[in-house]
């Protein structure tokens, strides 16, 4: 059966499968069993059967289970087979019932049946039966009763859904991407939750920065108040301290000449103010000298490519002056 992508009646000559279904009326005993193709029709059935007086209309149909109001075209057709309802007309109030469990299924042909599948390894040919009966109701699977499914041998499960083996394949293939969408789903929830809790902490950290700046206003102080004293014996500026601290690779963050003043700097005189152990801290100078070297050995490569550019460029010009030509001659 085929379930469109939003609620629409069925179209003039349009055939639409039928579908099994139980009626009832409220806090009523008795029960009716009748087939639509479409809520509407269901609702003028319950009218017909159960004798409800028209202008008592409109007719509310709700699951017998928990009173849930069925209103949608769509949700209708996703519902299994033998669903019950009771029909409320016009102010009545749904009230549960306990003598019926609600959702009622097709009885088994025979007690045997009926014990053997209720045994735990026959599980998946209960929502083999219920997939059968209405291939749209794999929205209301849960996971487990999906990966049930993809599991059990292709050929079992064609014996049970009456298919070729071919296309019990693809309908397993089907079922795994539906359960790949959810955990992708799930996935995509928990990074969003990360995201919002790294933005929160961040907000926290800044606020509190803003506190520090606005209780020690002196550019020369260290990133925390436990350090501001021995921050302030060291040559180093306040955002290159913090550059240090925070930044993964704080050595691409610097200029060249706050490269050089970390490398000269005094190893313990600068522990004390990253509040490092001294192995870390020459670490950093070290990898602090090595990216400024390599930055100075760019810069010589790029002289000697543009004065050998220059020369180049100039030797044409020489050959082509009569009067620079002559006064070298003499």
């Amino acid at each position: 059966m085929e379930v469109a992508g939003g609620p629409r009646a069925p179209e003039p000559g349009e055939i639409r499968a039928l579908k099994q279904c139980l009626l009832s009326r409220n806090q009523s005993r008795e029960q009716y069993g009748v087939a639509a193709s479409s809520l509407e029709e269901l609702r003028n059935k319950a009218c017909d059967i159960l004798a409800i007086d028209k202008s008592l209309a409109p007719v509310t149909l709700v699951l017998a289970e928990d009173g849930t109001i069925v209103d949608d075209e769509d949700y209708f057709l996703c519902l299994p087979a033998n669903t019950k309802f009771v029909a409320l007309a016009g102010n009545e109030k749904w009230a549960y019932n306990n003598s019926d469990g609600g959702t009622a299924w097709i009885a088994q042909e025979s007690s045997d049946r009926d014990e053997t599948d209720s045994g735990p390894g026959s599980k998946w040919k209960n929502v083999a039966r219920q997939l059968k009966e209405d291939l749209s109701s794999i929205i209301l699977l849960s996971e487990e009763d999906l990966q049930m499914l993809i599991d059990v041998p292709c050929s079992e499960l064609a014996v049970e859904l009456c298919q070729s083996c071919v296309a019990v394949q693809g309908l397993q293939n089907m079922l795994q991407e539906v359960l790949d969408q959810r955990e992708e789903a799930r996935q995509s929830k928990q990074l969003l939750e990360l995201y919002l809790q790294a933005l929160e902490k961040e907000g926290c950290v800044l606020s509190k920065q803003q506190e520090s700046r606005a209780s020690y206003g002196d550019e020369r102080d260290a990133v925390d108040s436990g350090i501001r004293e021995s921050a302030s014996a060291i040559a180093l500026s306040r955002q290159v301290l913090i550059a240090l601290k925070e930044k993964p690779a704080p050595e691409l963050s610097l200029s060249n000449q706050d490269l050089e003043l970390v490398a000269k700097e005094d190893p313990k005189a600068l522990a004390v103010a990253l509040n490092w152990d001294i192995r870390k801290t020459e670490t950093v100078q070290q990898t602090c000298g090595q990216e400024l070297s390599l930055r100075l050995q760019q810069i010589q490569s790029l002289h000697s490519l543009r004065s050998l550019s220059a020369r180049k460029n100039s030797l044409p010009g020489e050959a082509q002056n009569p009067k620079r030509a002559k006064r070298d001659l003499t």
